[in-house]
């Protein structure tokens, strides 16, 4: 590999002959060889976003001419149109402010801009003009987040709502049986149980949006420990209009920004969104593979779209794949949710020192969990019942017992139920037996559709 020789404040040091960036990004490659991981491209993306909004800012103000300003937005754009997407070789695990990453982009932008004018562009003294990695990054965090939410995640969940929702009308009134603790319950209709789902992510939605508010608010303007040092009072605000401009959006200055730089509650609230979203789709996975369960030995309730063979050795075999691999997902968020907690005790003083991974975790997790929302929208929608399976269980279901409750009380009832469940019989054939109640009476009181739903009249007359 060919290499030029470059300089920072520190000394000289030998850069890839073809790399964008300067000295202070390769001393951060080759100081932080944890990992492959990368930072986020939409963390990469939205930072441009914002130095070209800073840019704009320092333009009105009549800090740089607008010359350099078009240059600098110009370097921006071909960021965010993932042209430069090799130029950011930083490891997430690196300075905690993210320094390295903030210069990484500096060095890159002033690069493409001195390259467009002809002249040099400094990557600290114009392209970082009012800014410090100490606001700009958190504010990109929150920027991130915030659009990633409502351009990606939260239409996902709406999705996958309408999914549930127009499964659940399409199954009606089919009545199967309910289950606590895993065991035999009363029974419920499909329609019914995916409501409870439905409600489930609509719950989180709204969470979700709640967050927005806060997230949308920046410390931008903040600089070195926010105080503002070396800004202009009127940057933060013409920056943060040009950057809603260009992304459609309303973010707005943070009434304290040491809170912002500091403090990282906003994301620590995130995570627990995401954490709860991925609970929601961990219980629907999960009660999507039970019921699926089989197809002879489980409950085989409902058939899954059968998409790949599911075993090396056992022909025929057919797994829910889909709903494994979601549930491996939300184990990820889970434990995202973790390290976003560690990471956000790091606030030391006027500053927190975790904020990569903190970026991360949250920027990873969105887009985990708005595919796996998908995924899952397309696996529900894919499913069919079983109505054979469903009925046979249901007749044999003891727990319909509990519709004589009223009529000759918990201890005969718990009788019948047991000595069906004993004898493999249907409980009406026991009662029978053991009650001076007529049949027709019996199929009133244990029938599964007028006890999926007791507060509603029956078309039938009272026997």
């Amino acid at each position: 590999m060919a290499y030029r020789t470059e300089h920072d404040s520190m000394g000289e040091i030998r850069v890839p002959v073809d790399a964008r960036y300067g000295a202070q990004t390769q001393r951060a490659v080759e100081n932080f060889q944890f990992s492959q991981r990368r930072m986020p491209l939409n963390f990469i993306y939205r930072l441009a976003l914002i130095k070209a909004s800073a840019a704009r800012a320092n333009q009105q103000l009549g800090l740089i001419s607008e010359q350099v300003a078009n240059a600098i937005v110009r370097a921006c754009e071909s960021v965010v149109a993932g042209e430069q997407d090799d130029q950011f070789p930083v490891d997430v695990f690196q300075t905690g402010s993210g320094t390295s990453t903030n210069m990484n982009m500096n060095e890159v932008l002033a690069s493409l801009a001195s390259e467009s004018l002809g002249e040099p562009v400094h990557p600290n003294d114009i392209v970082n003009m009012s800014q410090s990695s100490n606001d700009v990054i958190p504010s990109a965090i929150h920027v991130s987040a915030s659009l990633d939410i409502e351009l990606d995640l939260i239409p996902a969940t709406e999705r996958l709502q309408a999914a549930i929702t127009a499964k659940g009308k399409e199954l009606g009134n089919i009545v199967k049986t309910g289950r606590t603790h895993l065991m035999d319950a009363m029974p419920l209709t499909f329609g019914q149980e995916l409501s409870g789902w439905a409600w489930q992510v609509e719950e989180t939605r709204d969470r979700l949006g709640d967050l927005l508010k806060r997230l949308r608010a920046l410390p931008l303007g903040g600089t070195a420990i926010g105080t503002g040092v070396n800004c202009d009072p009127a940057f933060p605000g013409l920056a943060v209009s040009t950057l809603n401009e260009m992304c459609d959006a309303q973010f707005s200055i943070s009434k304290n920004s040491f809170s912002r730089m500091a403090g990282q509650e906003n994301a620590v609230e995130c995570a627990s969104c995401l954490k709860a979203l991925a609970v929601t789709l961990m219980k629907v996975s999960n009660d999507l593979r039970w019921m699926s369960s089989g197809p002879l030995a489980g409950l085989g309730e409902i058939e899954l779209k059968p998409l790949q063979p599911g075993s090396s050795i056992m022909p025929g075999k057919v797994n829910p794949v889909i709903p494994e691999a979601v549930t491996m997902v939300c184990a990820e968020i889970i434990g995202n949710d973790a390290t976003v907690t560690v990471g956000a005790q790091s606030g030391n003083f006027q500053l927190n020192v975790m904020l990569p991974i903190i970026a991360e975790k949250l920027l990873s997790g969105i887009m985990l969990l708005a595919r796996a929302s998908d995924a899952i929208a397309d696996t529900i929608t894919g499913f069919s019942v079983n109505k054979s399976r469903i009925n046979e269980i249901l007749d044999r279901n003891p727990i319909l017992v509990t519709g004589l409750n009223t009529r000759i009380g918990y201890e005969k009832a718990a009788v019948i139920a047991k000595r069906a469940y004993a004898e493999g019989r249907p409980v009406i054939d026991v009662a029978l037996e053991e009650t001076d109640l007529s049949e027709a009476d019996l199929k009133g009181l244990m029938d599964p559709a007028k006890l999926a739903h007791p507060g509603q009249q029956s078309d039938e007359p009272d026997n």
